[in-house]
């Protein structure tokens, strides 16, 4: 008896400023389709499209992709490109699956958000920060709602703690001359920099952060760290050597995670793609929103949205990082917060949840003073 099969969009901007982690996220939904075509409850078609990092062409082609009859799609990095194809989901009745991290403070009906809410990345990464480095931050930011948003949920946390956020800095998507903005940091020696740039940018900063500190005898990693929400192992690999280590990333997922499944699912992305960089958080997210997408087709028996949506919030999944499943009031995951320090093109993990914890994407659970590794240690320091 043939398996049903259904069409599904893959929307990644595989050109453009964050091209290095779209093609991630790519290879990371691909790789879930291929195995659920060898061994899965239905058949998926992808359909893949890539708007090149332009906000219009999100648009165009998720009106594209929903007037052909494709319902779901899966895609978008960028907040801004979320936010912007939203009301396309809306008004031709279909589901985006987002497979990214973000500054949360959305619960759209059209959406299953399936990477990080920011009880799960950002509020993590500031009590470390303030625990292990000091309590003097310094913004830097792609602008966008990304970078805005992050930004004021860790001005808002750090001050609640008795800090300061000595400067915030926002920079256009793709800008690359940082010069101004590095002597500004070190002008004003944080205890530590958060950064939300964003795919080029965010790499132009890194090496010129470190080569501007190494020319004035300054132990950047040990004195100045960067820290970031969205620092992965591909964006390592696009990093010169001296740039690469010890910069701070919080997250739910590194390659570096010794587990079964993990391991099974680093060995075929290695198979499946052989010259790309390692397995990443946002590979991961995308692989888990089709996994999920296939599941939750299989037991509503179509890809009509209301059904989908129903058959989804009782799927659970054995994914890379542990055991995931959706919250079903939000849309969003049950995810396990992590905190990795970057050596070569790999994060060494230093702190880890025992269990998935719920998401909180508007923080109404969630209070700047929570502590989550001195008083309340729910994380254990991983060896």
């Amino acid at each position: 008896m043939a398996r049903p099969s259904y069409r599904i969009g893959l929307m990644f901007s595989t050109t453009g400023p964050y091209s290095t982690v779209a093609s991630a996220m790519l290879n990371g939904a691909l790789l879930a389709v291929s195995e659920i075509g060898e061994a899965g409850p239905v058949e998926l078609m992808p359909v893949v499209v890539d708007p090149g990092g332009d906000l219009s062409r999100y648009t165009a082609l998720s009106g594209q992709l929903l007037a052909e009859g494709v319902r779901h799609v899966v895609g978008c990095y960028t907040s801004s490109s979320r936010k912007e194809v939203i009301p396309c989901f809306e008004k031709h009745d279909g589901i985006l699956w987002y497979p990214s991290h973000y500054e949360g403070f959305e619960s759209a009906d059209n959406v299953v958000y399936t990477g990080a809410a920011p009880n799960q990345h950002i509020l993590p990464l500031i009590d470390y920060l303030m625990s292990t480095f000091g309590d003097r931050a310094f913004c830097v930011g792609s602008n966008y709602i990304w970078a805005w948003e992050n930004s004021r949920i860790l001005r808002e946390t750090v001050t609640a703690r008795g800090g300061t956020v000595v400067a915030e800095r926002y920079l256009p998507v793709g800008e690359t001359d940082l010069r101004k903005l590095v002597d500004a940091v070190i002008e004003a020696r944080p205890s530590f920099v958060f950064s939300s740039l964003i795919g080029i940018s965010g790499l132009a900063f890194l090496s010129a952060l470190r080569h501007a500190c190494l020319a004035r005898g300054i132990d950047q990693p040990g004195t100045m760290p960067v820290a970031s929400c969205n620092l992965s192992e591909p964006d390592l690999d696009e990093l010169e050597p001296e740039a690469r280590d010890g910069h701070i990333s919080s997250s739910v997922y590194f390659s570096a995670l010794r587990n079964p499944v993990n391991d099974a699912f680093v060995s075929r992305h290695a198979a499946a793609y052989p010259s790309a960089p390692l397995t990443s958080a946002d590979a991961e997210a995308s692989y888990i929103a089709v996994k999920l997408l296939a599941g939750a087709l299989a037991e509503a028996g179509t890809d009509e949205i209301l059904a989908v949506k129903a058959a989804v919030a009782r799927q659970r999944l054995a994914a890379p990082q542990g055991d995931v499943w959706v919250d079903a009031e939000t849309m969003h995951l049950h995810l396990t917060p992590r905190i990795g320090r970057s050596r070569g093109t790999e994060f060494d993990i230093i702190r880890e949840e025992p269990a998935p914890i719920r998401p909180d994407p508007y923080l109404v659970r969630s209070s700047p003073t929570d502590s989550w590794f001195a008083s309340a240690p729910r994380l254990r320091v991983a060896k």
